[in-house]
């Protein structure tokens, strides 16, 4: 074994430890947005779980955040919740934070 592959070797190791971690974060983040639009519907806490659930299984229909925004913009605004997109993706950011918050604390 040469020093190459070991550092080769220690690079995907990272890529993948760093990759799985942003799946957690952003899985995370969704069904803290789940919740929080939730509490917005004045959901109750069985339907809040199950919102949660749905908004992360949202992110897997496409690339990106983009699905994620339009069901809760679009729920929301179904539910007679007076919202815009820019607090939605607000929301985002701030989740995105607390969930990489809540993870690091975690390990």
């Amino acid at each position: 074994m040469t020093t190459f592959d070991d550092r080769e070797r220690a690079f995907e190791t990272k890529y993948a430890r760093d990759e799985e971690m942003a799946f957690r974060i952003t899985a995370r983040r969704n069904r803290l947005l789940g919740q929080w639009a939730a509490t917005l519907m004045k959901l109750t806490p069985e339907e809040a779980d199950g919102y949660a659930k749905a908004v992360v299984q949202a992110d897997f229909e496409e690339a990106g955040d983009e699905d994620v925004i339009r069901k809760l913009y679009s729920d929301l605004t179904a539910a007679g919740v007076e919202v815009d997109e820019a607090s939605v993706r607000r929301a985002i950011e701030e989740q995105t934070i607390e969930a990489r918050r809540q993870l690091m604390q975690s390990e």
